[in-house]
């Protein structure tokens, strides 16, 4: 059994550099579990701040199902704790701090013991030039790909 992955973050991979990758556990309460495994969830404007020693993701939006008990429904973009060994907290708080770097979640996913994992990244930010770069970059590619296939 594989990965099955629930939802990118598209605008992470065009708005910052990827520089490290890292797998976190996320603390999730019941109904939201559901809602994922549903791929209702949303991690277009969430980032990741470290806060007291614990890393905590803002802005990642779980759409709750309708089969949510009324009385018992978290607020859809409440912060979520990541979990996370000390040594890497400690390791990232201390690049992002002196270099200037954020933390930004780039998937959700079920990994083979089906449990909820997010992959989060130090990225560093891209200028305007970078990303119009990345993107002619992408159009070459593609038409080169098409070439081959016609040829």
């Amino acid at each position: 059994m594989s990965i099955k992955i629930v939802a990118r973050n598209k605008k992470a991979f065009h708005e910052y550099e990827i520089l490290e990758k890292l797998e976190a556990g996320i603390e999730l309460l019941g109904s939201e579990v559901k809602s994922i495994r549903m791929g209702r969830v949303n991690l277009k404007d969430s980032y990741v701040r470290i806060i007291k020693g614990e890393a905590w993701v803002f802005g990642m939006h779980i759409t709750l199902l309708e089969s949510t008990n009324p009385h018992y429904k978290p607020d859809e973009k409440r912060p979520r704790k990541l979990l996370l060994h000390r040594k890497q907290i400690d390791k990232w708080y201390g690049k992002t701090k002196q270099e200037g770097l954020t933390i930004v979640p780039l998937m959700l996913y079920f990994n083979e013991k089906n449990r909820v994992k997010l992959q989060i990244a130090l990225a560093k930010g891209k200028t305007q030039r970078d990303k119009r770069e990345t993107l002619k970059k992408k159009a070459a590619d593609r038409e080169a790909r098409a070439a081959m296939k016609n040829y």
